[in-house]
């Protein structure tokens, strides 16, 4: 057999994730590669950190992409400020706070579980009982957007509680970053990490984080070694710190994709954050309309929905399988099926950067309901018209 060059299918990804790659990046990502200590590249990754700080909202100097995905931005955040023996409050409401809970103990930490019903919110209220009971935990860490779920927690008032505490915290924000407020100083995060391929519509491979003073103290303080050598922030800092006058070479990093998220940031900046959260609301507020046109449901009560994943229920008796089959197949359409405890329940529709616009809307919506109609599924008609109503106003 001889084997050719991979020519991938052209797609429109409306899942949770990897969404659509702007253009503008792929391209980016195809300039002349050059070295990871290059002068040129160090400027350039200076101008990314500062970039980063403003889509996070946070003055954190400590503030890098990890290279490795969003799961090893998790991994980076629990493995430098858990040492063994350490108590830690996870709130789980979904898939990846049990992630949260993996990474805890792998860690060597004791992980006490705060459980909400998956499409519910985190609740403060169970979140301050733990800690009046464990007064001796050291972190929170939770989902600010649960991506198996389409469900955001309200941050704010769990870093509040968790300072309250005298804990650090470790917050998710894979799928808000970039498509809904995330508000690291204001909130008081200590420990951030998010992904690349969602709101900020680059490619998989990229995981922002940054680190509070007071987190960034808690790891100085160890008193044993982080776990990792690769994600030990000691050493990945002396090649991503600022004014340094020579970089310490301690992998090489990612160059080509790297580029991709230079531009994706300078996008967002072209953008302007509030701007780029008026649209992801906008375009879901339009995809809404036509949801509830045909008669489906959200999983996700609306005032603890996001905006740009939206876990919609599967009509009773269809095969939700099928469904998203047939919208790959005939339409190049990618949405997501339900994980856990909501496989074969729900389907999740993604509008996240680059896809997150009216012409994905309209598609999906006209997509699915096409596909209902010739399964001889009882819906009603209009949702692109309905949505239309929205996108007009």
């Amino acid at each position: 057999m001889t084997v050719k060059s991979f020519v991938p299918p052209l797609r429109t990804l409306m899942g949770p994730g990897p969404s659509d790659v702007h253009p503008r990046i792929l391209e980016a990502m195809g300039r002349p590669t050059i070295g990871h200590l290059d002068p040129a590249f160090v400027g350039m990754m200076d101008e990314m950190k500062a970039m980063l700080q403003y889509a996070f909202q946070t003055k954190n100097e400590l503030t890098i992409p990890v290279s490795a995905p969003g799961s090893a931005g998790m991994e980076t955040c629990f493995v430098n400020l858990i040492e063994p023996g350490d108590k830690v409050i996870v709130c789980q409401n979904g898939v990846f706070g049990g992630r949260m809970k993996e990474n805890v103990e792998r860690s060597g930490g004791v992980a006490v579980m705060v459980e909400d019903e998956w499409g519910k919110a985190v609740d403060p209220d169970k979140l301050e009982q733990a800690l009046k009971e464990n007064p001796d935990a050291k972190i929170v860490a939770f989902v600010h957007a649960e991506t198996s779920t389409g469900v955001q927690s309200d941050a704010k008032t769990l870093c509040d509680i968790a300072r309250n505490h005298d804990c650090l915290t470790i917050v998710d924000t894979v799928t808000s970053l970039g498509g809904t407020p995330v508000m690291v100083d204001e909130w008081g995060i200590d420990a951030v990490y998010s992904g690349t391929q969602k709101c900020l519509s680059c490619t998989p491979g990229l995981s922002p984080v940054s680190f509070s003073d007071r987190a960034v103290a808690a790891i100085k303080a160890r008193k044993t070694r982080v776990q990792s050598w690769f994600l030990d922030l000691n050493l990945v800092m002396g090649y991503w710190g600022s004014g340094q006058a020579k970089r310490a070479y301690h992998h090489t990093a990612p160059i080509n994709a790297l580029y991709g998220l230079h531009e994706a940031l300078v996008m967002l900046e072209e953008e302007g954050l509030e701007n780029a959260w008026t649209r992801h609301q906008r375009n879901y507020q339009a995809l809404r309309a036509g949801i509830e046109a045909m008669g489906l449901s959200f999983l996700v009560a609306e005032a603890q929905r996001l905006p740009q994943l939206n876990a919609v229920v599967v009509p009773e008796g269809v095969d939700e399988a099928a469904v998203r089959a047939r919208l790959l197949d005939e339409f190049d359409l990618e949405i997501g099926a339900g994980l856990g405890a909501l496989a074969g329940k729900v389907w999740r529709i993604g509008l996240m950067g680059h896809a997150s616009n009216m012409k994905n809307v309209m598609y999906c919506l006209g997509a699915l309901e096409s596909i209902l109609t010739d399964m001889s599924i009882p819906i009603n008609g209009g949702a692109v018209t309905a949505a239309q109503k929205v996108a007009l106003a």
